[in-house]
């Protein structure tokens, strides 16, 4: 199952741990590597990285995952520009993430 839209406002963190998820409304069978979606919105690069090596993505599954991060990244930005700006702020940041890889 996926979330489709797991981005830090969908998410509810306490004292550094993640305790509840949001907006389920979208769970919906898809392609596995949706699930590192939340990796780029949510994570720097260390950070990443130590999620890789305990998933132990392949190569592919991680470009998947970051190409979904980057389709919603860029809705992100466009969509809330005007009516919720810090989401949008979060899309800028995770294509900022994106592009830093090369």
């Amino acid at each position: 199952m996926s979330h489709g839209d797991l981005h830090p406002g969908n998410v509810l963190v306490e004292a550094g741990r993640l305790i509840g998820v949001l907006d389920g409304g979208g769970f919906a069978a898809a392609d596995p590597a949706l699930d590192l979606v939340a990796a780029w919105h949510l994570l720097d690069e260390a950070r990443r990285g130590i999620l890789r090596r305990e998933l132990d993505c392949s190569e592919v599954e991680w470009a998947r995952g970051m190409a979904w991060a980057f389709e919603q990244a860029m809705g992100l930005v466009w969509y809330y520009a005007e009516s919720n700006p810090p989401l949008s702020r979060i899309g800028i940041r995770t294509l900022e993430r994106i592009l830093a890889v090369g």
